[in-house]
């Protein structure tokens, strides 16, 4: 084992150009190794005994305690659950941002398979016909240098803006209510979550997925808002949609969701309910925030 010997934190400390001395990049040359010595009588013969003043024991002081933090920082799985456009996705890549970890958005994943099915023509109403479809599909999320978001990519293309469209969202609670689709969706979101440092957010994140996340967090709004936010979302893509096919969809897609057989819609038993109908999206963020502090 090597012992960094005090003289050589006090150097690193106090050096003008600190970020030669990175924690991380620290010259070993300057490490006593002795294994015959405790680590109390170890010394440097290269570097003399400094003296130490108030100020240089500070910037010691600041040094070590971020050095520290470096090392002890801590991530952890945070989960977003909740019913259609309650602003899910805008908070998790809001969220993920800020605390520099990776987001996960789940419901694209079922999406790209309902893309798929509907492209190929597949009767997800028989089981050997999916079997065979999932072994066919292949999903990844890549990153967009420009936006500084990951998209959804089916089978190599980039799918992000067609699983988007209204057709797909007509179908998609039909899909994802399938057995072997969420089996097939959830070991994959299992595995991007192994590292931890994840925002992931969904339908069953908090329940299913990772029901031992160290936070999970479910999202509800006022049904008429939600429709109305749906509203403005695809109308910048298509101006032929009205409102009132906005409200069936959203109708029907609530109660599929939180009817279907295999992970139904609901709220874990620890999660905290975030009602965002009249909240800004900083002060949702904020409100986040704080949740994700308390437990790191």
């Amino acid at each position: 084992m090597r012992f960094c010997s005090l003289a050589v934190l006090h150097k690193i400390a106090t050096s003008r150009n600190s970020s030669q001395y990175s924690p991380f990049t620290i010259d070993h040359s300057q490490i006593t190794t002795d294994h015959s010595r405790t680590p109390e009588r170890i010394h440097s013969d290269r570097i003399p005994n400094p003296k130490f003043s108030p100020h240089d024991s500070f910037h010691l002081l600041n040094f070590s305690s971020h050095f520290c933090s470096l090392l002890m920082e801590k991530k952890i799985i945070i989960t977003i659950d909740g019913w259609s456009s309650c602003g899910k996705s805008t908070l998790a890549k809001q969220l993920a941002r800020e605390l520099g970890y990776l987001y996960i958005d789940s419901g694209a994943m079922y999406r790209a398979i309902t893309l798929y099915f509907l492209r190929n023509h597949i009767d997800w109403t028989h089981p050997e016909a999916v079997t065979d479809a999932l072994h066919h599909i292949k999903l990844e999320f890549l990153s967009n240098h420009k936006s500084g978001h990951c998209e959804m990519y089916l089978n190599g293309e980039n799918v992000e803006y067609l699983i988007r469209d209204l057709v797909v969202a007509e179908k998609v609670s039909d899909v994802a209510a399938i057995k072997e689709v969420r089996e097939f969706a959830v070991h994959q979101q299992q595995q991007m979550g192994s590292g931890k440092g994840i925002v992931m957010d969904g339908r069953d994140i908090g329940t299913v997925v990772f029901p031992h996340a160290e936070l999970k967090i479910f999202m509800t709004a006022d049904k008429e808002i939600r429709v109305k936010r749906r509203y403005q979302e695809l109308y910048e893509k298509n101006p032929n949609v009205t409102m009132e096919e906005v409200r069936s969809n959203l109708e029907m897609r609530d109660y599929i969701d939180s009817h279907r057989e295999v992970s139904p819609l609901r709220k874990a038993e620890d999660a905290l309910e975030l009602d965002n109908s009249h909240l800004t999206i900083r002060e949702q963020l904020d409100i986040a925030l704080r949740w994700t502090r308390e437990r790191l």
